[in-house]
């Protein structure tokens, strides 16, 4: 199931920072750009690469807030704890310890 998340993830948003680096660099021209007022020193391939890494990142906390905001609520308290392995105290049977 981890895997399979992840891949709702990852996979998402690879292809969206790949079109926002289409979308933004056939608009900008790297070699145009300043940082904080200087001219950028990367060649316009290291810009392309670093800015697809940033987007790529920011688009998967985007994935991941929506993959945690859609877990049930049996998801989210359930005891990852087996139920042969648990405290005597715990009084959930299977939805969670206290």
């Amino acid at each position: 199931m981890l895997a399979q998340r992840l891949m709702w993830i990852v996979w998402p948003s690879f292809i969206v920072a790949g079109l926002l680096e289409a979308v933004v660099f056939g608009m900008f021209d790297p070699e145009d750009m300043h940082w904080f007022g200087q001219q950028m020193t990367m060649s316009r391939q290291g810009v392309y690469t670093v800015s697809f890494f940033v987007f790529w990142a920011l688009t998967m906390v985007s994935s991941s807030l929506t993959t945690l905001l859609s877990m049930s609520p049996f998801e989210v308290n359930r005891c990852p704890v087996p139920v042969d392995q648990r405290p005597p105290n715990c009084t959930q049977n299977g939805e969670g310890c206290s």
